[in-house]
């Protein structure tokens, strides 16, 4: 024998019909979902000629639905922002198509790129702003499908005192 393993296949592996997994014709997991909007984003042609700029409210556009999700696409003019907010029960997946964006969250403040994906679940607060000088673009899949977004006040912070300051 002239390999490392003892094991071998013989005959045509595609006649072994159990051994082959029936391809999905929706996603299903966190991954798939994150590869639907990966595979939106690439094929411009499918979203590009849709995208229209508001400058007196952000312009969303529902892409496309499937047993128990959307994909909603979403402009940002200079400025526009969404509130702190969440998606109720639905679990997203966020990518930035053009443009950047950027995300506000208690952890911190980071800035999404095109290409870049934020996946989250249900309960997660976050804000998402255009804080650039140029609109931005982004796709978002929600399942299940979006039904609600609360929004939120900003979480109350108490001022320290400056180092070295004496308190009563």
């Amino acid at each position: 024998m002239n390999s490392d393993s003892d094991l071998q296949i013989a005959g045509d592996i595609l006649e072994v019909p159990h051994l082959l997994q029936t391809p999905r014709e929706h996603p299903a997991t966190v991954a798939e979902f994150a590869g639907l909007a990966r595979s939106i984003a690439a094929d411009r042609s499918q979203w590009e000629h849709l995208v229209r700029y508001d400058a007196t409210s952000r312009w969303y556009h529902r892409l496309h639905t499937g047993p128990g999700y959307e994909v909603w696409l979403l402009s940002w003019v200079p400025g526009q922002g969404s509130g702190r907010h969440d998606h109720g029960r639905s679990s997203g997946v966020l990518t930035v198509l053009d443009g950047t964006l950027t995300e506000r969250t208690e952890r911190g403040t980071r800035a999404l790129r095109p290409g870049a994906q934020r996946v989250f679940a249900p309960g997660y607060v976050h804000e998402v702003v255009n804080d650039a000088l140029e609109p931005a673009v982004s796709l978002h899949v929600y399942y299940p499908g979006l039904t609600e977004m609360p929004m939120h006040t900003a979480p109350h912070c108490e001022a320290l005192p400056e180092p070295g300051a004496l308190t009563a």
